[in-house]
């Protein structure tokens, strides 16, 4: 019986190449395709059944993706909830899962990445907060390297889902409601995330789209998710505005504290509902994500798109509220 050897060595190429060929990498030349194919006709040679399975995308293997670049000391609370939610619905999908950082692949072209995690027999991504940095994993994105569901960015084509809220009109109701809640608000002072993100982005559209409805003066930083940076913002800007929308709740954190130095009151909302905002025992109008129920929804799209459905953009709901440090010790006595 033919072996892979026998079909490398009759197509005149390495193993590699003909495994390459074998399970479909597209960064194979037609002239050695072709060369590959012949020599395995002609030799008859039959892969192996976990070669075939794969090929058929029978065999599941998910790679999840996730980036922990930014400096985010609260990255545990939302990333255990994702891979919480990832772990348990990969067993109701019957999905393998394989978590890498995407500091992993920093100097490596998307071809490259590719070819990496096609040989851990990887046939699926589930990517977390792609940055818009990340320039390999948007190549195989846009290239349909692979099935790939995005986990808040929003992209989506023939074999890419994206699963995510509406940032931009989460954005523009949460700080909307906490300037309703307050008067004679002139100057706003609102902290972005990182400028790489795709969801900076669109929170940044949806404050802009408060301030033209509203007519405030706006002034926009860049706080990087990060509470400290987001201390020194405030202690340089906080005298000369009226409220502090913050991007993050880590950030409304370090806002708040501040404040608190400086021992003056300004408004202060956040964004994403983590447990932390309850022990500033200050009640802020914050956005909460049902982060596991985005991984759980997220193996759902895989799972359609590996059934041959096309991509899609998928919206989940959010609740604009405040986190109460009672609620959040009540919520954790209980388990």
């Amino acid at each position: 019986m033919a072996s892979i050897h026998d079909v490398a060595k009759k197509a005149g190429v390495a193993k590699s190449t003909v495994s390459k060929v074998l399970n479909g990498y597209r960064m194979v030349s037609d002239e050695t395709k072709e060369k590959v194919e012949k020599a395995v006709k002609e030799l008859g040679y039959i892969p192996n059944s976990y070669a075939v399975s794969l090929s058929k995308k029978e065999f599941r293997r998910i790679g999840l993706i996730v980036d922990i670049r930014h400096n985010r000391q609260f990255v545990d609370e939302i990333g255990m909830q994702y891979l919480t939610g990832a772990f348990e619905q990969s067993k109701v999908c019957q999905m393998e899962t394989v978590t890498y950082f995407t500091s992993q692949f920093d100097e490596m072209p998307a071809d490259e990445v590719a070819a990496y995690l096609r040989a851990q027999q990887i046939n699926g991504l589930i990517i977390f907060d792609l940055s818009i940095e990340n320039l390999n994993f948007y190549q195989i994105v846009k290239d349909q390297l692979f099935y790939t569901v995005l986990v808040d960015s929003p992209i989506a084509n023939q074999k890419t889902s994206s699963v995510s809220i509406d940032h931009r009109k989460a954005q523009y109701d949460v700080a909307k409601r906490t300037l309703q809640e307050n008067i004679y608000i002139q100057k706003i002072l609102y902290i972005a995330g990182g400028k790489s993100g795709y969801i900076t982005n669109l929170r940044l559209k949806g404050i802009n789209e408060l301030q033209k409805e509203m007519k405030f003066e706006l002034t926009v930083t860049y706080g990087d998710f990060d509470e400290y940076t987001a201390r020194s913002i405030v202690f340089e800007y906080a005298e000369d505005i009226d409220i502090i929308i913050c991007a993050s709740d880590l950030m409304a954190i370090g806002a708040v504290n501040a404040l608190k130095e400086m021992d003056i009151f300004r408004p202060v909302c956040g964004f994403d509902g983590i447990a932390l905002m309850g022990y500033t025992k200050i009640l802020m109008n914050t956005v909460r994500q049902d982060f596991k129920g985005k991984s759980i929804r997220a193996f759902d799209e895989m799972k359609r798109l590996m059934e041959g459905q096309s991509g899609r953009h998928v919206e989940i709901p959010y609740e604009i509220c405040k986190i109460d440090y009672m609620d959040i010790i009540k919520k954790y006595s209980q388990k």
